[in-house]
């Protein structure tokens, strides 16, 4: 079994920044991308970064130069330094990795709980 832990939100006031972090344990053979998504409340559930096994990155327009995702794959755990927040970036947000327990041929998609990141104007 796989788990993906998240830490790191709460409050901040606009300009303000946090570090949300997302390690996976359990069963894991090889993990590939690794990523974050947030979802507002009635809002559908959005991509923000997204780092690649080979370190490759892609963000959301909306958070592009304020936002940085890292990751550190001795400790499979992937990091999204938040700088510059603004009341928009307020929602919950979602560790995404996709994870092999076993072998190459049984990758799986999995999540974690959410974190909550309020932004203060």
């Amino acid at each position: 079994q796989v788990q993906l832990v998240e830490s790191g939100g709460g409050l901040v006031q606009a300009g303000g920044s946090l570090r949300l972090s997302c390690a996976a344990s359990g069963s894991i053979f090889s993990i590939n991308a690794m990523g974050w998504y947030r979802q507002a409340p009635g809002k559908q559930r959005e991509l923000v970064a997204r780092a690649s096994s080979g370190l490759r990155t892609n963000y959301a327009d909306s958070v592009q130069g304020r936002f940085t995702i890292s990751r550190d794959n001795a400790k499979n755990t992937v990091y999204l330094q938040m700088n510059s927040l603004k009341p928009e970036d307020t929602a919950v947000y979602y560790c995404n990795a996709a994870i092999s327990s076993h072998s190459l041929y049984d990758l799986r998609v999995y999540w974690g709980q959410g974190t909550q990141v309020t932004v203060s104007s």
